[in-house]
């Protein structure tokens, strides 16, 4: 089996892989405390270490493909993933953080979640903004280093128009969106306290709503707007399409207006007998 470790190392950062009973090959680690990739230990959200354990199930099944075994060695076992609602903002409980944000103290917390309102992008490419790669006449953001590889963002008028007054104000030299003289990189890279703040100030749940909500929300609002979810997909950058169909499983006035139309139609055949 000494291939097998060979193989997935660079995949699952080094990883114990033990045989359990009846053939089936888990992730010891990951059942106990959770592993990043790179082997860092640490909390590991079990959606993520399913598609690690369907990584080594392929290559299981590439490996009897291209004659390198004569069967798969074992069968891998995932882990049971229950489905949890998605929580998004209301638009009645946008304008309230909205109002409330563009008065505080922080100078960085404003844009950070109208950019993350009004794009879908998630924190850290947010705050790695660096400003030649913001395209105002194109409307577009260039995000190099995307979760799913580097991509432009779209963005809205409104939103060009909101950071245009940010790039033109902005200092000769100054590299990133949200510069940091304090950080190593150059660009902030905690902005929690003052969102937990405006978040507690708007009267919101800060322990159900939490920077990801941002991202959340905006492709729940293009979903219920009725965009078709490939194009949805184009603006939020997931990998795949099935990663956005779970945004379409949330009820709301496009699921009801669906739902009259479907009624109307069979009336609509019921009325022509």
């Amino acid at each position: 089996m000494d291939w097998q470790f060979q193989v997935a190392s660079p995949v699952f950062g080094g990883f114990c892989w033990h045989r359990g009973n009846g053939g089936d090959w888990t992730s010891k680690q990951a059942q106990e405390s959770g592993i990043h990739k790179g082997g860092k230990l640490g909390p590991v959200a079990l959606g993520t270490i399913n598609r690690e354990l369907t990584t080594l199930s392929h290559l299981f099944t590439k490996a009897v493909e291209w004659n390198w075994l004569d069967h798969r060695p074992a069968h891998v076992k995932r882990f049971k993933v229950e489905s949890t609602r998605i929580t998004y903002l209301t638009t009645a409980q946008i304008t309230r953080l909205l109002s409330v944000v563009s008065q505080d103290q922080s100078g960085e917390i404003y844009p950070f979640i109208v950019i993350g309102l009004e794009t879908s992008i998630r924190k850290m490419e947010i705050l790695s903004i660096e400003l030649k790669n913001i395209d105002l006449d194109r409307r577009v953001i260039y995000i190099p280093q995307a979760k799913a590889g580097s991509r432009e963002q779209p963005i809205t008028s409104s939103l060009a128009e909101f950071l245009r007054g940010y790039v033109e104000s902005s200092e000769p030299e100054q590299t990133w969106l949200f510069p940091s003289k304090t950080s190593a990189t150059g660009h902030v890279m905690n902005i929690e306290k003052p969102f937990r703040r405006v978040v507690e100030d708007a009267g919101l749940d800060a322990k159900t709503v939490v920077r990801h909500t941002l991202r959340h929300t905006a492709i729940t609002h293009l979903v219920q707007a009725g965009v078709d979810l490939p194009t949805v997909q184009r603006i939020s950058g997931h990998k795949t399409l099935q990663m956005v169909v779970r945004y379409s499983h949330q009820n709301g006035e496009h699921i009801r207006a669906a739902m009259d139309k479907l009624e109307n139609r069979y009336h609509g055949i019921v009325n022509d007998k």
